[in-house]
């Protein structure tokens, strides 16, 4: 299970800015104006890949419990509680305030690991700033100007030293014999449903009305001589839409279980086709990397005229994710169970496949003889040999020299090359560009006397002619 971290404080210290530096996103609002933020945003950090943390900005704590105001200091409370580590923000340049010795005592009293970020220290005396919290009494203190991105590596190191491996909770199995599969999906798709009617029991409690699962619910099941662990998560929605407290701590466990499955099933509702919701979900699967299979469910409901729809409309909205299998099933009446285990077991083979550095070098050199890649300013981009570098998703690192003029077309032509040669379905691709240092960029060509003086000929000749 990913750690958490919350970022805590009072309003306009920087906590929405800090929140967009960590997850390299601009989804939490920003602005000068205090109190932009009342509710929390969430997301996950993966500025170190092997380590990703879920990261939730709260608004700020006013003092205030009427209201409003109220309302939002017990979301950022709520939320600290939850969290495996407290950043608690505080602004460098106004210095400690009343309010903040207020959101000091209780973090104390909360009993959660508690950093101390002073931010906004760009343009001022940054040791002066520090020294003006030093009655906090934290033995460690991180500086930043998150409007910069300045001190943000060493805010992270810090984090990293503080932060478990792992986050409160129950982690998921980490069988290598056992398929992880997590089903994801907007609310009322009838991931439920299908969970139920895989295991044959009613397991999860399945109802009409949406948010009925409120938590990540995994079951262990042994199906044909495989064995699986099936996870059913809390419908997600556009983080606009999630009100209740309860159901913001869901969110949090499906990403946390989007992170740790092997397999994402992505559940649509067939009658409904694909929506501005479904692409929110599909998103955090992407941003995970997670092998992905598409059920579309409740297809037994539709009209000969509806499915002919489905089917032109379909391949149109999820032309981005067309490497992954589209299966219809029908949850309630068990249609199309088996054609879906086959698309996970195709999506969980491809992502976890191991490859050698040979086959992987000769892809790269037939993608280039093939198909090189454009001049750019005079110079075209070399690719010398490859190398994998990991699994779940397949990822496949490149040497070579001018790999940054690589455009984004070049790349994805080099992702399809991949999946036709290697027969990859149901799994993203991911490639890692990495430059090798010109050896002659720190030496000095020192001319011989010999050169030296056939150089001055050469000028002087020069000149006599003009």
């Amino acid at each position: 299970m990913l750690p958490t971290v919350a970022l805590v404080g009072r309003p306009n210290v920087g906590k929405s800015t800090l929140f967009n530096a960590l997850t390299r996103t601009r989804d939490a609002l920003v602005h000068d104006q205090p109190g932009v933020t009342r509710d929390r945003h969430y997301g996950v950090c993966r500025l170190q890949e092997d380590r990703p943390f879920v990261l939730v900005d709260t608004g700020g704590i006013a003092g205030d419990e009427e209201g409003l105001a109220g309302a939002t200091a017990r979301q950022a409370r709520a939320a600290a509680e939850e969290s495996d580590l407290v950043l608690f923000v505080v602004d460098g340049r106004e210095g400690p305030s009343a309010l903040d010795d207020e959101i000091l005592s209780w973090l104390r009293k909360s009993g959660r690991p508690v950093l101390l970020v002073v931010n906004k220290v760009d343009g001022i005396d940054a040791r002066q700033a520090e020294n003006e919290f030093a009655r906090y009494g934290f033995e460690d203190v991180v500086q930043t100007a998150a409007s910069h991105r300045a001190g943000i590596d060493e805010l992270l190191d810090d984090v990293y030293a503080r932060l478990p491996n792992e986050g409160r909770g129950e982690s998921l199995d980490t069988d290598p014999e056992r398929v992880r599969i997590a089903f994801i999906g907007r609310p009322n798709v009838g991931k439920s449903t299908l969970v139920n009617r895989i295991l044959g029991e009613e397991r999860m409690i399945a109802s009409d009305v949406p948010g009925t699962t409120r938590d990540s619910i995994a079951v262990d099941l042994e199906r044909d001589g495989r064995k699986y662990r099936l996870i059913d998560t809390a419908g997600l929605r556009r983080k606009s839409r999630v009100d209740e407290v309860v159901e913001k701590f869901s969110a949090i466990k499906t990403l946390q279980a989007i992170e740790e499955c092997q397999v994402a099933v992505l559940m649509l509702d067939a009658t409904e086709g694909v929506t501005d919701q479904d692409a929110t979900v599909l998103s955090a699967i992407l941003d995970a990397g997670r092998a992905l299979v598409i059920a579309i469910n409740k297809w037994d409901g539709l009209s000969d005229y509806q499915r002919q729809q489905a089917e032109d409309m379909l391949p149109r909205k999820l032309a981005f994710v067309d490497w992954a299998e589209a299966v219809r099933i029908s949850a309630l009446h068990g249609s199309g169970l088996r054609e879906l285990f086959r698309a996970v077991h195709r999506a969980h083979a491809s992502a976890t496949r191991e490859f050698g550095t040979s086959e992987v070098t000769r892809a790269v050199e037939i993608a280039y003889e093939t198909n090189p890649p454009p001049v750019v300013r005079g110079h075209v981009a070399k690719m010398r040999f490859a190398h994998p570098g990991g699994t779940n998703p397949p990822t496949f690192i490149v040497h070579g020299t001018r790999l940054r003029t690589l455009s984004d077309t070049y790349k994805r032509y080099l992702e399809n090359f991949f999946r036709k040669r290697f027969k990859l379905v149901g799994t993203p691709v991911r490639f890692v560009f990495k430059e090798g240092e010109n050896p002659y960029k720190d030496k000095k060509n020192v001319l011989s006397d010999r050169q030296v003086a056939k150089k001055r000929r050469l000028i002087r000749h020069v000149k006599r002619k003009g």
